[in-house]
Order: C-alpha cells, then structure tokens, then sequence
C-alpha cells in the first residue's frame, strides 16, 4: 500500500478554512479596533444577537463593518427606519462586538467562525468571548436559567470562577461556538463562551440578560440591562398571552368528537 503523505500547514497558509469578506462602513476607522472582542449569532434562544444588540445600543458603539458575500441570501434588515446587513461589527472604546440577525444554514458556520477569527485577528483584540443560549431540558419552571462557561485557557477558567461560573467539565459544543472554542484551544486564543440556559420556543432576552450580566462582570465595563429586563418581561407577557389565547382556541385533550360517518374524508 503506497503511503500518503499527511500536508501540515501553518495556520493561514494553503488552508481551505477562509471567512467571509469583512467590509468597511462608511466613514469607519480601522485603527479603533482592540480591547475585547464579542460575537453572538442568532442561534437558539436568540441569545446571542439579543446581547450583542444590547451591548451595541447600551455602550452607544459605532458601526465598523460588515459581511457581505455573494453566495449570502440578499436581505436588507430594517430598524429605526435605517436598512442595514443582517451581519455587523461594531467598535468602541476597548471593546468589539460581531453580531448576526439572522441564522444561516448549518454548512456556512465554519467559515463564519473563521471571520470572527480573522477580525479578532487582525483587530488586534486580546479576548473572544461568545455569547449563546443552551438548551438543558432543565429550564422547566425555573423563573432564572443557569449560566454555563467554558474557556480555551486556563486563565479564562480562572476568570469564570472568580465571578462564580463554574466551567463545564464535560460535553459538546456544537457549530459556530464550538469551532470558536476548539479553534482557541489549538492557535494559543484566549476564548470563552457564555452559554445561557434558555427557552428555544422564543427570544429569550432574561436569558441574554443573564449572559451579559456575566460578561460585564469578566470584562469591567459597566453595561445597563433596564432595557434588557424590560424587552424579557414584554417578551415572557407577549408569550404568556398567546399561550392563554391557544388554550382557548383548542379543545382540550379528552373532548369527545362527533364523527360524519358519510365524510368522504374518513375512510
């Protein structure tokens, strides 16, 4: 049997891992960029886009860039009557921020890692965090899910510990969060995620709040969350109201049905 030979490349050379184009906004300054960097997608719960968005509009950050690719669904997002891309990068002082509006197809999270990657890279920044929303199976009743981390380095999980956030011992990270993780481990990147337990029925913005909560703690930057809570108790009452409404309009489980033996759609 001929033998293979195994090509082992450094990081950025003859890689077939490559991001997505990252262009700048109007009127942007590249050289801004450092300090800490957070990205949040919108996955499960929406936690990580609702954060980030929080982060964006509670700090009063300045649009740097944004993703733009041909082989990407053109949408144009609306808010505040300003159109915008679904996916932006935000800079300000001592701190970036990568955020998505919209969940895209499982297949196109390794290259959106890899952008995140490149803009942590080349902005200079000293720390990735992530902030995701988890499913558990536990969340249940409780009125506050539970906050997970988990972090690349050891000092990363020193720093999860000092603010009480015990680092998960065990388990699989999936997708985006997860290559981020593993990529942080294997290139020396100081990556942490913080993974919200949260209801994936709705967007879970007590869940984004938790996250961010913990994030402001980790990198000393004083964020508001008012605004946060109140979005979570709209959200939560909005929820509760459909459901009452869906209870009303449904029969209940042991109601009894007449049934037209001569309907031509019962055989």
């Amino acid at each position: 049997m001929k033998e293979q030979e195994l090509k082992v490349y450094a990081m950025g050379e003859n890689n077939d891992t490559h991001g997505f184009p990252l262009v700048l906004h109007k009127d942007a300054d590249p050289s801004s960029t450092g300090g800490v960097a957070v990205c949040g997608f919108s996955n499960v719960g929406m936690v990580g886009s609702i954060a980030t968005s929080h982060v964006v509009k509670a700090l009063g950050l300045q649009q740097l860039g944004t993703v733009i690719d041909y082989n990407l669904p053109p949408v144009a997002l609306i808010q505040n009557e300003v159109p915008q891309h679904p996916v932006r990068v935000y800079q300000g002082d001592g701190i970036g921020i990568f955020t998505s509006d919209l969940q895209y197809p499982g297949h196109t999270d390794v290259q959106f890692a890899e952008t995140v990657l490149d803009w942590f890279k080349e902005g200079g920044f000293d720390r990735l965090f992530i902030i995701d929303g988890i499913v558990t199976g536990e969340l249940g009743d409780k009125e506050v899910g539970e906050l997970f981390g988990v972090s690349s380095t050891a000092h990363g999980r020193d720093r999860l510990r000092k603010i009480e956030i015990e680092p998960v011992k065990q388990g699989v990270v999936a997708g985006i969060c997860g290559w981020l993780l593993a990529e942080g481990d294997r290139r020396g990147y100081d990556v942490t995620a913080l993974l919200a337990e949260c209801n994936p029925m709705y967007p879970d913005a007590r869940a984004a709040a938790i996250a961010t909560e913990a994030l402001s703690d980790l990198v000393d930057i004083d964020i508001p969350l008012d605004e946060l809570l109140v979005d979570a108790r709209r959200i939560e009452d909005n929820v509760r109201q459909m459901f009452e409404m869906s209870k009303n309009l449904l029969p209940p489980p042991d109601a009894d049905f007449e049934v037209d033996e001569g309907d031509p759609m019962i055989g």
